[in-house]
């Protein structure tokens, strides 16, 4: 719980972006947190997860205090589910893997996405034909400024497409203490969203099971996206875009082969890899697999900006503004990063 001076948060952000915090601690329990956010510190204050949402475009002039709060525990189950708690500093992707161990459904098709268990239902996080909304319980924050704990329940939370009140209405408010998810007994299985079905064929499975299901999106998410680890990236940088039905029929009639899906609310959820893919720097090039220096798209997925190496937050920024300035261009559609900018 040491606090640190001048440190590199290079390590604990997945764009690999080497920008340094005035005074860095960790905390692993709700008492660590309070003691370094003590009375008298008048610091700006950053709480950092896994660092997998986030691109820094500077230093961090103040404290940031990363999120190391562990631990998985059954509260107790019903007939048809089973309450899982789990630390906000928990790895999201070791998280779903314990829950398939159990046969705890709910959570497979959201395997492989980067990040910790606190930032699940601050981003609504969602893959596959399922979203955090669909198995979220209740959750506890700390109150930065009233430094009390409160409990949010799902309608608390105002779950949107990747949004909730911790992104807008709350946020920098309250610290995500512990996430406890409703996870079915009996297995719901979704597979008919994306390329699910095609690679579960492709394996040879003749049985579903919640395990053969994530272990499909395993293989569908790492062929298309990049290992942070290998190369530094956020995941999905852009939301994909919401029109009415009359705009789709609009864009359609002069761009027939543009890719929508109709939500239940009757809204039309466009494609922002495929609209990425159509533009770029020049008119008759695309945005995927572009690089410039160290800042790039991906060559597999338009959605996912890059860091090959040695890139700042600023050209990444950047390389984003120059994207979105050229979809609204082309299509009159503004698209809305996903990653929050530092």
């Amino acid at each position: 719980m040491q606090i640190q001076e001048n440190i590199s948060l290079r390590p604990y952000n997945s764009f690999g972006i080497d920008v340094r915090a005035r005074y860095f601690a960790a905390f692993n329990n709700i008492e660590e947190l309070e003691t370094l956010l003590s009375p008298d510190s008048r610091l700006p204050t950053l709480i950092l997860g896994g660092g997998s949402n986030i691109l820094f475009t500077k230093d961090v002039d103040g404290l940031v205090l990363k999120n190391e709060i562990t631990g998985i525990t059954e509260l107790h189950e019903d007939s048809q589910y089973v309450y899982v708690k789990a630390g906000a500093g928990e790895n999201w992707h070791r998280f779903v893997l314990h829950c398939i161990e159990r046969n705890w459904a709910g959570v497979e098709n959201l395997s492989l996405i980067p990040g910790n268990v606190g930032a699940s239902p601050m981003q609504n996080i969602g893959a596959y034909g399922v979203e955090i909304d669909d198995v979220f319980w209740v959750l506890e924050a700390y109150h930065l400024k009233e430094k009390k704990r409160v409990t949010f329940t799902r309608s608390d939370c105002e779950f949107g497409y990747r949004d909730s009140v911790f992104k807008k209405k709350f946020k920098d408010q309250f610290v995500i203490l512990n996430v406890t998810f409703r996870l079915h007994k009996k297995p719901i299985f979704h597979t008919n969203y994306g390329a699910i079905e095609q690679e579960l064929e492709k394996m040879g499975i003749k049985e579903l099971s919640i395990k053969a299901i994530s272990n499909a999106v395993i293989r569908i998410r790492s062929s298309k996206l990049p290992d942070p680890a290998i190369t530094g990236n956020a995941g999905s940088f852009f939301k994909n875009p919401v029109v009415s039905k009359e705009q789709f029929v609009q864009l359609k009639s002069i761009t027939h082969n543009i890719i929508g899906h109709e939500t239940i609310e009757g809204t039309i959820k466009l494609a922002a890899g495929w609209l990425i893919e159509q533009c770029g720097p020049e008119a008759e090039t695309s945005w995927k697999g572009f690089r410039r220096g160290d800042a790039g798209c991906h060559a597999n997925q338009a959605l996912v900006l890059v860091n090959y190496g040695d890139a700042n937050g600023k050209e990444i920024f950047n390389l984003s503004e120059e994207i979105l300035q050229s979809v609204k261009a082309k299509f009159g559609i503004t698209l809305e990063r996903e990653v929050n900018i530092i």
